[in-house]
């Protein structure tokens, strides 16, 4: 059954959870409170999910691969070469719509519980590791063109790395964007990472891809 805006009873659910867990955190995001946000009965609720549990569950499971997946849209069109589509990578991960003052409460709401040990932090483990595996193989691509494979152990390294600098580069380009110049951040991550790999990552090649694949 679809609702009047064109999206699935389950997805308004969801969406509902997810402003409410922006709005007042976790705890906030009661039966209750998520109800009635959709405008629906706590019934209805309990018609498609089993238990709170298990649309908190699905909730940050959406939330975590839709920014998986706007990260990666745009590299894995972009019809350039590896070292390009590995530059756009990073430097779509710390800017808009990726970089998103109202994701990062979402990531901060749901943390006590990715930590309490639940089925959360299975999902935590399954978002983080696929987002991971994305960069571990755009960065082996790289290294490739330029002359350098690298073996597997290393390019885990590599991206595990890599990842802790942009993921720390996104929470405060959320939490602070006027703490930094236009494309500050951006131009950051890139020649971190590109220190990290020993390649020339700049901005211009991001740019050139993100032209490309628009």
């Amino acid at each position: 059954m679809a609702s009047s805006s064109g999206i699935s009873r389950r997805e308004a659910l969801i969406a509902a959870t997810l402003d409410c867990v922006a709005e007042g955190g976790i705890e906030y995001a009661s039966v209750r409170s998520i109800a009635a946000r959709a405008g629906v009965s706590q019934g209805l609720i309990r018609h498609y999910f089993n238990s709170k549990e298990e649309l908190l569950a699905e909730s940050y499971e959406s939330l975590m691969s839709h920014m998986t997946t706007q990260n990666s849209r745009a590299s894995e069109n972009a019809a350039q070469s590896a070292q390009a589509r590995l530059a756009h990578f990073v430097a779509a991960a710390v800017t808009p719509p990726v970089l998103d003052a109202r994701a990062a409460a979402l990531w901060a709401g749901f943390l006590s519980r990715v930590l309490a040990g639940d089925r959360l932090r299975l999902i935590h483990c399954k978002t983080y590791l696929s987002y991971r595996d994305t960069l571990q193989f755009l960065i082996g691509a790289a290294m490739t063109e330029a002359g350098r494979p690298a073996s597997t152990a290393l390019l885990r390294r590599h991206a595990i790395a890599c990842n802790a600098v942009i993921d720390g580069l996104w929470l405060e380009g959320c939490a602070l964007p006027e703490a930094f110049a236009t494309g500050e951040i951006a131009d950051i991550a890139l020649s971190s990472v590109g220190a990290i790999l020993s390649l020339p990552l700049e901005r211009a090649q991001a740019l050139r891809v993100a032209v490309a694949s628009s």
